[in-house]
């Protein structure tokens, strides 16, 4: 019995020393670029993927508190760990391990070097954009190397034993991630060298061209592999199995093809029509989102390729590896009102791995669903998803609807693993997650990461990335999130699908959601504009003296500017002006009225109409950007063709900042009708207006020197004084006899007055 315990503990340890004391070669490296079968892997103890980044450290989590202070901090371009001299390090690590990807914004000709294990030299020293231009090797390979949408991207695993430290030396640039895995201690890795051998760099070029492809499985035909097609009628309302399989396998690749209309008719159909893949039993869904949603973009038909899923013209495909033990279950809904005609492939294997090792692929979709519970992460962070287990997340597809436009995706990414209470993963904004930067809407198609819809970033936007090498292990749970400023009330709503594997007895909390949910949320999108305005954003500039002035989309400052743009005008100082062409297409008189912007930033100016000067000067300091509201500049005699309006800077308010910015909404028009109208009150008659006129008369009248002078224009119905009231066009008989009655009786009482000697105000 003691020598069966000895050996029973002998086998286990030696069982654990030979899992700690695996080897991985710069050629596993590589292939794991490609492979999304290990994906299935259920990590082992101590494996972490982790980021360090350039995020605004005045984020943090106070331990005293429990409270999460500064959480929305946004200054996310030049955060490090410290300084040491000139030198500013940016990431410290402890091997063994291996950075999967390189990201930045703005890669400049300051060095960062990467030292490993040890070595007081840097393995790799270059020019920041070194790492990004394709003209250092091994960073050459455009499928893994490649800057997108202005987002600076670098895939090639640079792999070290012990440690590795990342500093930052001159005008390196702004913002940076490294993303990197560390492994159980005792795991052989090799240091990286810029280098390679003959058969590194080939594996290089292959997995180059298979992720250039995209949709491409690196496995190429499994031993004893089967496809299997299906067409599948689906009428209003019906959920139809389309096939259930006998485990242990896997699905390795799925394929679809169905009719659907153009944009935006597509959006509601990709969204009625619903996949539903459930393993071993299960009576809910490990797999369930929206048919479109589901092949990584929406809404509608977005055509791209990336490794694991795509949408072509030939249809759409999913190249995530999906193994069972017992049975699988492939459903498809329909919860449109028109029938819809659905082809589908499946190919399914025998496993290559013991399904004890692997976990079971989940996708779902939600909206808002688990917000986090503390209040100031519920304020800025919108859950991407939240499960209970051991796995590994693989990546999400993020939905935008953004109707009023202006940059949605300020937010940093935030991943939680195994109940941190501060992030492993910390972002600087969320394109920068998806591998683009600077607010670009320019569409892309990568391996790893796409933009396949975007619309200028105003109305719907889609992007996906998938963590293939950099995917998240975690050994108990897992909560991803991404801040979101702007609010659904605005509204700008966020979707997303994620992507990860679960033990079998992990937690997926989310249900499949009825067809409301999913379409009907968003609309057309609508723009408000002043009819008949000339457009400051679209009016020709004749000169300037000095400044920038270009359009600016306003939609992100709320509502009130016509077609949500202005003409803005910036860098320039006191004294300066800028002229703009008012066309006249015919011959008349008109009344000229503008909207103004106004912030804490603007300055004072003067306008001018053909050399004329105009109201003002005009103030247009707020703390907040605000519309001015229309503002009346005269009537003026107008021929036909080109008018010039001049705006001078000529100061600004003691609480502005000295910026000096100006910027025009709108011009309008009027023609200046004359002749008598109806008044708004038909019942308004003569006697009426007799007694306001003495009303009128009586109430502003005032001594100045021995004779009489008139405080105001107009008076309310009640006979008070109007202090300020826009004239408009003649408003009627009623308001012409207040006007000529009001005379007449100045004159009157300026003979009363005459004779009487000294009576300088008539009694009521």
């Amino acid at each position: 019995m003691r020598k069966s315990l000895v050996l029973f503990v002998g086998l286990v340890l030696g069982s654990c020393l030979g899992a700690v004391a695996e080897e991985i070669t710069y050629l596993d490296l590589i292939g794991r670029l490609t492979d999304l079968e290990r994906l299935a892997e259920l990590p082992a103890a101590g494996e972490k993927c982790q980021q360090w980044s350039s995020y605004d450290r005045a984020s943090h989590y106070d331990q005293n508190s429990g409270a999460y202070m500064r959480w929305d901090a946004n200054g996310d371009g030049d955060g490090i760990i410290r300084k040491e001299g000139d030198v500013l390090v940016f990431a410290e690590m402890e091997g063994p391990g291996v950075i999967w990807r390189i990201w930045s914004a703005l890669a400049n000709q300051g060095h960062v070097k990467i030292y490993l294990d040890g070595n007081p030299e840097p393995v790799v020293d270059l020019p920041f954009i070194g790492y990004f231009d394709r003209q250092h090797e091994p960073f050459t390979r455009a499928a893994l190397v490649h800057t997108t949408a202005r987002g600076q991207n670098n895939y090639i695993p640079i792999p070290f034993q012990k440690s590795c430290k990342i500093v930052g030396e001159g005008d390196w640039g702004r913002y940076y991630h490294f993303t990197y895995t560390t492994y159980p201690p005792g795991t052989k890795l090799p240091t990286f060298g810029m280098n390679l051998s003959a058969a590194e760099s080939a594996a290089l070029d292959r997995a180059n061209e298979i992720l250039s492809r995209g949709g491409v499985d690196a496995a190429a035909s499994r031993a004893g592999q089967k496809t299997e097609t299906f067409d599948v009628a689906l009428e209003p309302g019906q959920t139809r199995t389309v096939t259930e399989l006998a485990g242990p396998r896997a699905i390795t690749a799925l394929e679809v093809k169905l009719a659907v209309p153009e944009a935006p008719e597509s959006y509601d159909v990709l969204r009625e029509l619903s996949i539903a893949l459930y393993w071993d039993g299960q009576t809910q869904p490990a797999v369930w989102a929206p048919l479109g949603d589901f092949f990584g973009s929406a809404p509608g038909e977005n055509l791209y390729r990336s490794l694991p899923l795509g949408m072509t013209e030939d249809g759409y495909y999913c190249r995530w590896y999906m193994p069972f033990a017992q049975s699988a279950k492939l459903q498809l809904a329909n919860d449109g009102t028109a029938k819809r005609n659905v082809k589908m492939q499946l190919v399914h294997a025998p496993l290559s791995r013991p399904i004890e090792r692997l976990g079971r692929f989940h996708a779902k979709w939600h909206r808002d669903a688990f917000s986090p519970a503390e209040p100031e992460r519920r304020a800025i962070d919108w859950t991407l998803l939240t499960t209970r287990g051991r796995g590994r997340f693989c990546g999400v597809m993020l939905h935008v609807w953004n109707p009023r436009g202006n940059w949605w995706g300020e937010g940093d990414e935030k991943f939680f693993v195994d109940g941190e209470k501060f992030p492993s993963t910390i972002g600087t904004g969320s394109e920068d997650y998806f591998g683009y930067a600077w607010c670009n809407p320019e569409l892309f198609s990568n391996c790893y990461h796409n933009q396949t819809i975007s619309m200028n970033n105003r109305g719907h936007v889609s992007v996906n990335r998938w963590q293939i090498t950099d995917n998240l292990p975690f050994q108990s749970s897992f909560e991803g999130a991404i801040e979101k400023y702007f609010p659904n009330s605005r509204p700008t709503l966020y979707a997303s699908t994620s992507y990860w594997y679960l033990d079998s007895r992990g937690t997926d909390p989310y249900p499949p959601l009825p067809v409301t949910d999913r379409k009907g949320y968003w609309g057309e999108i609508k723009i408000f504009r002043v009819k008949g305005a000339l457009e400051g954003e679209k009016l020709k500039i004749l000169s300037k003296s000095r400044g920038n002035p270009r359009p600016q989309d306003m939609a992100g400052f709320g509502e009130g500017w016509s077609n949500e743009s202005h003409l803005w005008w910036t860098d320039a100082q006191i004294g300066d002006t800028l002229d703009l062409a008012v066309p006249v297409t015919k011959a008349g008189t008109y009344r000229l009225k503008m909207q103004l912007t106004k912030a804490r930033d603007y300055g004072i100016v003067q306008l001018y109409l053909d050399g004329n000067r105009l109201v003002g000067p005009l103030d247009l300091y707020d703390k907040d950007v605000v519309p001015s509201g229309p503002l009346d500049m005269g009537v003026h005699e107008l021929s036909p063709g080109q008018h010039k309006l001049t705006v001078e800077i000529t100061g600004r308010n003691p609480q502005a900042i000295a910026a000096y910015m100006f910027a025009l909404d709108y011009l309008l028009l009027e023609e200046a009708q004359t002749g008598f109208f109806l008044p708004e009150n038909p019942e308004y008659s003569i006697v009426d207006s007799a007694r306001d006129s003495v009303r009128f008369a009586v109430y502003t009248l005032v001594a100045h020197g021995e004779r009489l002078a008139s405080k105001s224009s107009f008076v309310k119905p009640d006979g008070s004084i109007m202090a300020w009231h826009d004239f408009g066009n003649l408003e009627g008989p009623g308001w012409a006899a207040n006007a000529v009655g009001g005379a007449y009786e100045i004159y009157r009482f300026g003979q009363y007055l005459k004779k009487k000697n000294g009576r300088t105000r008539p009694s009521s």
